[in-house]
């Protein structure tokens, strides 16, 4: 689902959203925020890369089945190619910065391995991240 915020376009998904704060051709930057209880798909990308830096909330990220624990202020870095996740392990709605690098920046650079709401994608790109 997509709803507007300003001139800036929230994109709504099970376990949360996001919106988008800039895009341009050397990089995007979205503000992330997954529910209580929720984490998004383990994915990976192609084409880009990925910072992530949390605002508030707690994660936990997985990378490549290695777990890391992140707290506000804390970030970490995604290469391409690497499956990663984030799950929101607080009471609280969890809230990160994410910063794009590559060659693409759409939602279909988005290979999901495994997912909570059945949109696994079995090594095919899919939308919706």
């Amino acid at each position: 689902m997509k709803e507007n915020e300003g001139s800036n376009l929230i994109e709504l998904r099970p376990w949360g959203g996001f919106i988008i704060l800039e895009e341009q051709p050397s990089h995007k930057v979205k503000r992330i925020w997954v529910n209580p209880g929720h984490r998004l798909s383990y994915q990976r990308h192609s084409f880009r890369s990925e910072h992530w830096i949390v605002i508030n909330g707690e994660g936990k990220v997985t990378i490549n089945g290695k777990d890391y624990y992140l707290k506000p202020g804390d970030s970490i870095d995604i290469p391409v190619g690497v499956a990663h996740r984030i799950e929101n392990i607080s009471g609280e709605i969890l809230n990160f910065i994410e910063v794009q690098r590559g060659e693409k920046f759409s939602e279909d650079d988005v290979i999901r391995i495994e997912d909570d709401y059945g949109r696994a994608t079995s090594g095919v790109n899919a939308y919706e991240g």
